[in-house]
Formats: C-alpha cells, sequence, structure tokens
C-alpha cells in the first residue's frame, strides 16, 4: 500500500502552477486528475499546461485519447493505480492534480459497475429529446427510474441523457448501479484543496483567462476538431465547458456575445460545484490561493503525512 497525495481545486485557482511546485520540491512526478486534459488536440480551451508551465516536471494522463474516444472514470481509477504504484516503486511521492471530482471520488471510495456509453441507444436518445424536448423524456426517466428523476432537473440532458441509456441497455435503473458501490484504492491519500473564499476574484480570473483562451486560437481549435470526420457534438470531450458552447457558435446557434457569456457562465458553475464535492470531503486540508501562498502550508502538510 502506497502513499500519494490528491492536490484539488476548481478551474482557475492555481492548481497548476502549485502543484509544479511541489513537485520540484518533492523531487517527484505528477498524475493529472482532469477529465478533459487526457484528450489530444483540446489545448487551449482546456488551460493545458504547456511543456513551458511544466518546468520539466513528468505529467501522466495527459493526451491519451483522441477527442472522440472514450475514457471513463473507471479508466481512470485503473490507470492511476497503477502510476501509483510505479512512481512509488521509483521512490518517490505520486502527486494527483487537478479538478475532476467524480475521479477523486473513485479513487477514495469506489465505483460503481456502471455500463459503458453505447453511442447508438445515445443517437436514438438525442433523436427522441430534439422531437419531444428534455422535460417529456424527463417524465420518460420517471417512469422507468423515479429515483434518479427525483433529483434531476427536467432540463438536465446530460444527465437525463445517461440514465435513460443505461436503462435501455441494461433494463435496471442508473440508481441501482449507484447503489452497487465497491471499495476504493488500497493507497493512503493526503487530500488537499485549493478553496478560494472571495467568490468574486475567482469570477473575475475565470472570465479573463476565457477570453485570454478566445485570444489564443480557441475558435480555430473547435473549428479543427468539428471538421473531422469523426466528430460528434455530443461526445463526451465536446461537453467540456467551453466546447459545447463555442460549437454552438460557430453553428450560428447563438452570437458571439452569448457565446462569451455562455462560456463564462458555464465556467462558474463548473467552479461552484467542484468546490461543493470539496466541502463535502471529510478530510480534505484546505487553502486559500487567493489569500496567501498556500504552498508552504501544503508542503508541511505533506511533510507530516510522508512522515506519519
Amino acid at each position: 500500500m502506497a502513499k500519494a497525495v490528491l492536490l484539488l481545486g476548481p478551474t482557475a485557482s492555481g492548481k497548476t502552477a502549485l502543484g509544479v511546485k511541489l513537485a520540484h520540491a518533492l523531487d517527484t512526478e505528477i498524475i493529472s486528475i482532469d477529465s478533459a486534459l487526457v484528450y489530444r488536440s483540446m489545448d487551449i480551451g482546456t488551460a493545458k499546461p504547456t511543456e513551458q508551465e511544466k518546468e520539466g516536471i513528468v505529467h501522466h494522463l495527459i493526451d491519451i485519447r483522441d477527442p472522440f474516444e472514450s475514457y471513463s472514470a473507471a479508466d481512470f481509477f485503473k490507470d492511476c493505480e497503477r502510476l501509483i504504484e510505479e512512481i512509488s516503486q521509483r521512490g518517490k511521492l505520486p502527486l494527483i492534480v487537478g479538478g475532476t471530482m467524480l475521479y477523486a471520488k473513485a479513487l477514495k471510495e469506489g465505483l460503481n459497475q456502471m455500463p459503458s456509453s453505447d453511442l447508438t441507444v445515445r443517437a436514438e436518445i438525442e433523436q427522441e429529446a430534439q422531437a419531444l424536448g428534455w422535460p417529456a423524456m424527463h417524465e420518460k426517466l420517471r417512469e422507468v427510474d423515479p429515483i434518479t428523476a427525483q433529483r434531476l432537473h427536467p432540463t438536465d440532458s446530460q444527465r437525463i441523457s445517461r440514465a435513460l441509456e443505461v436503462y435501455r441497455q441494461t433494463g435496471k435503473p442508473i440508481s441501482f448501479y449507484q447503489s452497487q458501490q465497491n471499495q476504493g484504492s488500497a493507497h493512503t491519500f493526503l487530500t488537499l484543496g485549493l478553496m478560494p473564499a472571495n467568490r468574486k476574484l475567482l469570477h473575475e480570473r475565470i472570465e479573463k483567462r476565457f477570453l485570454m483562451m478566445i485570444e489564443a486560437g480557441f475558435l480555430d481549435e473547435v473549428k479543427g476538431l468539428m471538421a473531422r470526420p469523426d466528430f460528434d457534438r455530443n461526445a463526451p470531450s465536446m461537453r467540456a465547458v467551453g466546447y459545447r458552447q463555442a460549437i454552438d457558435y460557430l453553428l450560428g446557434e447563438t452570437d458571439y456575445e452569448r457565446f462569451v457569456q455562455a462560456g463564462v457562465a458555464a465556467t462558474r458553475q463548473l467552479a461552484k460545484r467542484q468546490m461543493t464535492w470539496m466541502r463535502s470531503m471529510p478530510d480534505i486540508e484546505t487553502f486559500d490561493p487567493f489569500d496567501t501562498d498556500p504552498f508552504p502550508a501544503a508542503l508541511e502538510a505533506i511533510g507530516r503525512f510522508q512522515a506519519g
């Protein structure tokens, strides 16, 4: 059983820079815990660290899938477990950095045995939704899985679609699989989190970064993805914040101003969800990155963890 450090935080809170600084101090490697960074050709909109930003630190689980290939929490769990073992065998403390809280939950608490996605079934559900609307699909879900329908908003298209997809694949509601939980990782984790208290400042940083992404060529990046013969706007990769809104704009379904507003709003909502997840973690040690430099306190916490 190995030890590893989880460094979590909302988008635009400074996780990448702090992770690299800690990795230098610890002479270790970073495992990315980010569901969007796994995809090649999605660099600008995911704020993927550049070679310069990596500062020579080895980063794992970045650019390991094409954009329209699947990558699940179960895939991450398997890959991360293997990498923790490999890095530990090199005499180093694995440092897992990112913001995909579902992946963190999978590591610490385990996975349910959810069936893989079925693109054919999903396409059928999307066609029905276009004809009937998502509230009507929500009612269909209520008929077969009232537990899940109760907790979903009638316009939550992504989760309604996935719940119906699971039921139509297996004949069992998604709530059944969610109740069948496996154990988490056998490794021991120190969980650190960046938790900005100044929400206004975080929102300003999110907006500034989104505008910088656009200036850096984000729309051209999305155009390139849309030009691929395997492009699927409903693929999980294209549901990443910013990409969905950019596709709507490039297809003429919205104007530029609304695209920017929607992209910033979606990123803010993501940050809010990430912090909600973090608050639910009983063993997380948090630092406010906008108050003081979190590096000394994080390094001290890691030292205690290693010595314990």
